[in-house]
């Protein structure tokens, strides 16, 4: 996976595939959250089955040393993938994206996924000097990646915050939302659209939408016109189709995707999406008849 994401050939070719086979309204670029971190000196491997692995965790003051700024020369691959997209996607927009610094913190201090982010949680409760530390030198390493991107072409650019479900709103306030701020308010200046996804954050929406993104992603546990209500009405949505119901009959499919439209309707904007990624086992074709649905939907109201 991560020599993939190191070779700008194979970037750009993965990068069109959903292009040219489902007719999506914008490509995303082909990478990984981990690829900055890599960059910057992590010994970290992607292990089939299991995710990004560190070798050696973050857990005290001093492992902050390993952990560098980051220099857009060591991620020239990217802007090198960049530019040989672009000619290919012609009026097609590319979205860039990060890992947002909790996420990122969470795999340095448990040393790979986790389903409580207990060590996370008693480095953040026990030592938050030294936490803020190491969220402020993630966020500084995800704002040059987003940067680095944005000036090779990237037209939009998505944070991910994967894992920050596991926080009440009061610990996202105060552990987190500085520095997911840090980041979206980072770019601001450059005029790209900024998206702001997170898995699980039903209960984060309305903190999270002040974090500075123009649209917020909306995972599938929670409908649409209720997101907006919780964002405000300065922010589009992004989402939510369950990703399982693509494995059901196509009538279903059908059914749920208009239920999404429909509730979306209550936002100032909507890019439609799933609620998080594609499920290996999903049928390409149900993926394109879902497309072409959207579209005809979208077309005629």
């Amino acid at each position: 996976m991560l020599e993939a994401c190191r070779r700008p050939e194979m970037i750009c070719e993965i990068t069109l595939q959903p292009v040219r086979r489902l007719g999506v309204d914008a490509a995303i670029l082909f990478s990984d959250i981990v690829v900055p971190l890599v960059a910057v000196g992590v010994d970290l491997e992607i292990t089939p089955g299991v995710g990004p692995v560190v070798a050696r965790p973050f857990r005290e003051e001093a492992d902050l040393r390993r952990l560098p700024d980051l220099d857009p020369a060591s991620v020239d691959y990217v802007t090198e993938a960049i530019r040989l997209l672009l000619p290919e996607l012609g009026p097609t927009p590319l979205i860039g994206f990060a890992g947002a610094p909790f996420t990122l913190a969470s795999y340095l201090v448990e040393g790979g996924p986790s389903r409580t982010h207990a060590r996370t949680k008693a480095l953040m409760y026990g030592a938050p000097r030294v936490w803020h530390q190491l969220l402020e030198r993630l966020a500084r390493i995800t704002l040059a990646f987003l940067r680095t991107q944005i000036a090779a072409g990237a037209a939009a650019v998505q944070l991910f915050d994967s894992w920050v479900g596991a926080l009440s709103e009061a610990d996202y306030r105060r552990y987190v939302l500085p520095h997911s701020m840090t980041v979206l308010r980072g770019v601001a200046e450059t005029g790209v659209p900024r998206i702001h996804f997170g898995v699980g954050t039903g209960h984060l929406l309305a903190a999270m939408a002040e974090a500075g993104a123009d649209v917020v992603g909306v995972d599938w546990r929670t409908p649409l016109d209720e997101a907006s209500r919780r964002v405000g009405p300065h922010r589009a949505l992004q989402g939510n189709l369950d990703p399982a119901v693509l494995l059901a009959p196509w009538e279903v499919v059908a059914e749920q995707a208009r239920r999404v439209l429909t509730e979306a309707r209550s936002a100032p904007g909507h890019v439609f999406n799933l609620g998080h990624g594609v499920l290996p086992e999903t049928d390409p074709d149900t993926l394109a008849r879902l497309v072409d649905l959207v579209h005809s939907v979208s077309a005629s109201t």
